[in-house]
C-alpha cells in the first residue's frame, strides 16, 4: 500500500527529486502545484495526500505553460525515487489538467500568476504552489462535481463572500449547465453563503 504524504513526507519528496534530477543531468523543472500537497503544505489542512498535482508548468521566463506532456525526465526521476518513498509511479503527475477538460485548458483564474508562492528546492527543482483564492476555485468546482475531500478541503479554506463569488463566477464560465449551476449554488448554501447563492 502507498505511503501518503503529510508535510515533511512533501519536503522529503521534492528534496529527493531534486537530487535526482540533477544525478540524472536533467533539465531543471519547474512545476505549479495545487490540490491536498499546497494546502498540507501552507498549513490550512492537516490531512495526508496520496499524490502531487501539477496543474501547470513554467517555462524560464516564468510564463505558465500547459503540462501535457509532462517532461519525461521528470517522470523518470519521479518513478526512480518512488520506491524509496513507498508511493505509487504515479505520484507526481498532471491529472488537474489532463485533457480538454482540464483546468489549465479551460482556463485559469484571473491573476492566477500573481498568486504563487515560490519555493526553490533545489539547482533542478522550483515550485509554484496556487495560491489561497486559486484553492477554493478548484475546490469550489471539484467539490460541486464530486463532494467529498474536496468539500472538506472547501470548508478548511473559509472562503469570505468576496472569495466565493469569485469562484462561483470562475467557475460557471467554465460550466454554465443548468444542472451545475443548481450544485453550485447549493453547495453554495451549505457553506454559509445563502445570500450569495441567491444571486446565482
Amino acid at each position: 500500500m502507498a505511503k501518503p504524504f503529510d508535510k515533511a513526507r512533501i519536503e522529503q519528496a521534492l528534496t529527493l527529486l531534486d537530487a535526482r534530477l540533477r544525478r540524472n543531468g536533467a533539465a531543471p523543472q519547474r512545476l505549479v502545484i495545487c490540490g491536498g500537497s499546497a494546502l498540507i503544505t501552507a498549513g490550512i489542512v492537516s490531512r495526508t495526500t496520496k499524490d502531487f498535482d501539477i496543474v501547470a508548468l513554467m517555462d524560464e521566463s516564468e510564463h505558465l505553460i500547459e503540462p501535457v506532456p509532462l517532461p519525461e525526465e521528470l517522470l523518470t526521476a519521479a518513478k526512480e525515487i518512488a520506491p524509496f518513498l513507498e508511493v505509487d509511479d504515479a505520484w507526481l503527475n498532471n491529472g488537474p489538467s489532463r485533457g480538454e477538460g482540464g483546468l489549465f485548458q479551460l482556463g485559469l483564474p484571473d491573476g492566477f500568476a500573481s498568486r504563487l508562492t515560490r519555493q526553490v528546492v533545489g539547482s533542478h527543482l522550483t515550485v509554484y504552489w496556487i495560491g489561497r483564492l486559486d484553492q477554493i476555485c478548484f475546490k469550489l468546482d471539484a467539490a460541486a462535481d464530486q463532494g467529498g475531500r474536496h468539500l472538506t478541503d472547501l470548508r478548511a479554506l473559509k472562503a469570505s463572500e468576496d472569495e466565493m463569488e469569485f469562484a462561483a463566477r470562475w467557475a460557471t464560465v467554465n460550466n454554465a449547465s443548468a444542472e451545475y449551476k443548481w450544485l453550485l449554488v447549493e453547495l453554495i448554501k451549505q457553506l454559509g453563503h445563502a445570500k450569495l447563492a441567491s444571486r446565482h
